[in-house]
């Protein structure tokens, strides 16, 4: 494969050579793994920078509606959207639905719109193991927006907020007992609440949804990267259209104060070195799956298992067996 040509045509905002790099990145191949590399490191130069903005909601709240419609309205405003969905994988099989592109009808074929979904692998988060990377690849091919649409609501879709310049909620109308449905944890690193389906014989019970999350925000401790206001709950509707406007016109309001105060150029690096060092955790997990490393591994778990041997002294003579000598 051809790193440069295929650089070459991600930056000039060829779509099938978008789809054939991060399809390059998901490998698990080895050789693949430096091919993706090499690619990333050529696309750099191109210094492109998107919005990026995750986004998480609830079961039924109605996520690939909002997408689709606010994606539209995104390109409405002559913008390209970029779309990278996670669906969950299978515990048993690993294998995954992939349904988010079908749902997505209208947006699906846009010229201006590029979708791609991508099964979690049983990566914790929220977000597939390389989504990361799959962000910074449509940043160089010229988008304007990345959405990262996560799993689900649950107590690791945090990981998401350490890819993203902006974290959306989504969720739907309820009664008050709603609210400790939701995880403190989600709520702390949310941007934004967006109630949806604020429409119909919803729309009251929306607006009583977005006054106990407002409530419940006010709670929580300030945060430094926020001007006055923020985090704050809307109420929008991906049927009507309603609120839509409003709730786009919050999200520049909210980058544009953290770009002219420093936070933006600040979290961006932040992030950096965050998959900096989470790229060497993952590099040293994948060590334990060396033949060598795996048969010391079920032999002392045999050990353990049998009470020959503790849990601790088994981990550390693993731990030993990884670690270089003195003098190498």
């Amino acid at each position: 494969m051809n790193i440069q040509d295929l650089a070459t045509r991600v930056i000039a905002g060829e779509r099938r050579a978008l789809a054939q790099a991060i399809t390059l990145v998901e490998s698990g191949r080895a050789d693949h793994r430096q091919q993706s590399v090499d690619l990333l490191e050529e696309l750099a130069s191109s210094n492109r920078q998107a919005l990026r903005i995750g986004l998480s909601g609830t079961p039924g709240v109605g996520k690939s509606t909002f997408i689709e419609t606010f994606g539209m309205f995104l390109i409405e405003q002559g913008m390209k959207v970029a779309v990278l969905a996670v669906d969950p994988s299978s515990a048993r099989s690993g294998g995954s639905i992939l349904g988010d592109k079908t749902r997505m009808e209208h947006l699906s074929r846009e010229k201006n719109a590029f979708i791609r979904p991508s099964p979690s692998q049983s990566q914790l988060g929220g977000v597939a193991r390389r989504t990361r990377e799959a962000v910074t690849l449509c940043e160089a091919a010229g988008f304007d927006i990345v959405l990262i649409e996560t799993v689900g609501v649950g107590q690791s879709e945090t990981m998401v907020a350490e890819m993203s310049d902006l974290f959306l909620l989504l969720l739907a109308p309820a009664g008050g007992d709603e609210l400790q449905g939701v995880k403190r944890g989600i709520m702390e690193i949310a941007d934004l609440i967006l109630i949806n389906k604020a429409d119909g014989d919803l729309k009251q019970a929306a607006l009583r949804t977005r006054a106990d999350y407002s409530g419940a925000l006010r709670l929580l401790r300030k945060r430094v990267y926020d001007p006055e206001g923020f985090p704050k709950a809307m109420t929008v509707s991906a049927i009507t259209k309603d609120g839509l406007p409003a709730a786009w016109q919050a999200m520049r309001e909210l980058i544009d104060w953290r770009r002219d105060h420093g936070h933006w150029d600040k979290r961006r690096a932040q992030q950096a070195r965050h998959w900096f060092e989470e790229d060497v955790r993952i590099g040293l997990l994948s060590a334990l799956d060396q033949a060598d490393i795996k048969s010391r591994i079920e032999t002392l778990g045999k050990q353990v298992a049998a009470g020959q041997i503790s849990a601790t002294r088994a981990a550390e003579d693993i731990l030993t067996h990884l670690r270089p000598p003195p003098n190498a």
